[in-house]
């Protein structure tokens, strides 16, 4: 099993056919429940024997990842591979933007999935399978990403791929970790079954440049990504580098509408959601919220009644597919 110290010395063999020598500096900053996964031991391995000096670090407690980005940082690690689902991504690339650094002074970023429902590798392209998600940094040169950053009661956090609140947050925040294990994706669509009946529609103002949208909402989506809570499209166009928020409101539903939250979760979702969602794309927001809001910012839960959130652009760089859907350019 890999361990929170382990470093791996670059082997001297030969480099990947076709590819030029490679003297970077990698790390794979592994969520601790991924430690054991086989495959990812061995393309760990796979790549020291190819001349890529790859190391491992593994997160135990809050406050790892912050700790091993600036251990990396100081160490001139070229590249940082968040290995874990949407939270360990957003978690390293937070720790990226906290930094005073520009994107292009700090080490560009890079996902290997393994989460339950990997909502920003199955939109973005990232491959799932450990070897293709490492060629995919040594082939694709990074390219520059926005994230969001949320201010809230006086503490900043930031987000890579979507903040989310209402029926979709409680369903993703309040699903068991062993259902999540056991069934993957299909534990958020049981857990939401189970509270289809109690969603209470939350009352809020959203502002915006030339944007203002009132009333009572079951689900809210700003997305720099467009996938959340295991595989719902909340922004089904948003782009990672056009410099804006896709913003995503689901008003509380009555009479025929109602049924259409039934759909959200069981299937159609796409349709559903097209009927009586509010879109906007804003490259900053304010939500006031009457009673305490949740905003899940990548499993990541923060409450509050008042939220300030603004695209930052190119705040980081991540190594993302060539035919990566969320580019702007590609």
């Amino acid at each position: 099993m890999f361990t929170g110290t382990e470093h791996g010395a670059a082997s001297l063999c030969a480099p990947f056919a076709g590819y030029p020598m490679n003297t970077s500096r990698w790390r794979l900053i592994l969520n601790g429940k991924s430690a054991g996964d086989t495959a990812v031991r061995e393309a760990v391995e796979a790549f020291r024997r190819r001349g890529i000096a790859l190391d491992v670090r593994v997160t135990w407690e809050g406050g790892d990842a912050e700790r091993y980005v600036a251990e990396a940082i100081d160490n001139g690690v070229d590249t940082l591979i968040a290995g874990g689902g949407d939270g360990t991504l957003s978690a390293v690339a937070e720790t990226l933007a906290h930094r005073s650094e520009p994107a292009d002074a700090l080490p560009s970023l890079a996902l290997l999935p393994l989460g339950t429902a990997n909502d920003f590798a199955a939109a973005s392209g990232v491959p799932d399978e450990p070897g293709e998600a490492l060629d995919l940094i040594a082939t694709q040169p990074a390219r520059p990403i926005d994230l969001l950053r949320i201010d809230a009661d006086g503490r900043t956090w930031w987000c890579a791929n979507v903040a989310s609140g209402g029926f979709g947050t409680q369903v993703t925040v309040e699903t068991n970790e062993g259902l999540k294990n056991i069934l993957g994706g299909l534990a958020y669509v049981l857990t939401g079954l189970s509270k289809l009946r109690r969603a209470e529609p939350i009352a809020a103002r959203v502002r915006g440049p030339g944007f203002e949208w009132e009333g009572a909402f079951i689900a809210l989506g700003i997305g720099n990504g467009r996938l959340a809570g295991g595989g719902q499209a909340l922004c089904p166009d948003a782009l990672i580098d056009d410099g804006q928020l896709d913003v995503t409101i689901i008003p509380e539903l009555t009479g025929e509408f109602a049924a259409t939250l039934g759909q959200l979760v069981t299937g159609g979702k796409q349709a559903a959601l097209e009927r009586v969602a509010t879109r906007a794309r804003l490259t900053r927001m304010e939500i006031h919220a009457e009673q305490p809001l949740t905003l899940n910012l990548d499993g990541e839960p923060v409450d509050a009644r008042h939220f300030r959130i603004e695209c930052v652009p190119g705040r980081v760089r991540m190594h993302l597919p060539a035919d990566c859907p969320l580019l702007v350019v590609r």
